[in-house]
């Protein structure tokens, strides 16, 4: 009688197909970090099969359902579950602008921060000639523009604190 059942279950519906390829895909991403294993319909087929008799109709509704997701490709071919292709062509381009300008990452944790409180009459133009003066140049990492005065980065908090103290109290 189980048999039965089995042979007698219809196929899933394009929006359970649907359903089913995203949380595969995202598992896939989930355990390893991408997808290295689905490329087109047909990879998905091996899991329906498991569940749904093999059939024309299941195939053609696992055919639908992934071209209903409408998912990207990578480089290699393989499906991209959790970006679109505007999403995919400004990834491209940010890694473009993020090779030509030499980007790295690097950790805060390394650097000190100092603040220091300007009034917003001349905050700016402190901000300016702060960042274009060489004798902040190899003491200052960056700095960020707020709103009460100018928050400073440093490997040597001593040391800035010493050169704005020495300028501060001419």
């Amino acid at each position: 009688m189980s048999e039965e059942k089995i042979t007698l279950r219809k196929n899933p519906s394009r929006k359970e197909c649907e359903k089913v390829i995203r949380k595969i895909l995202m598992t896939e991403v989930l355990e390893r970090g991408t997808n290295e294993h689905f490329k087109s319909a047909s990879d998905f087929m091996s899991y329906f099969q498991s569940l749904y008799p093999a059939s024309d109709s299941l195939t053609k509704q696992v055919q639908r359902a992934v071209k209903a997701l409408g998912m990207p490709k990578d480089d290699r071919g393989y499906f991209i579950i959790n970006k679109t292709e505007e999403q995919l062509g400004q990834d491209k381009e940010i890694s473009f602008l993020m090779t030509k300008s030499h980007c790295e990452l690097v950790p805060f944790e390394n650097y000190e921060t100092l603040f220091l409180k300007a009034d917003g009459k001349y905050k700016d133009y402190l901000f300016q000639l702060l960042s274009e003066s060489d004798t902040f140049a190899d003491k200052v990492i960056t700095m960020i523009n707020s709103s009460n005065g100018i928050i400073l980065f440093t490997n040597n908090k001593h040391q800035l604190e010493i050169l704005i103290n020495s300028l501060i109290n001419r």
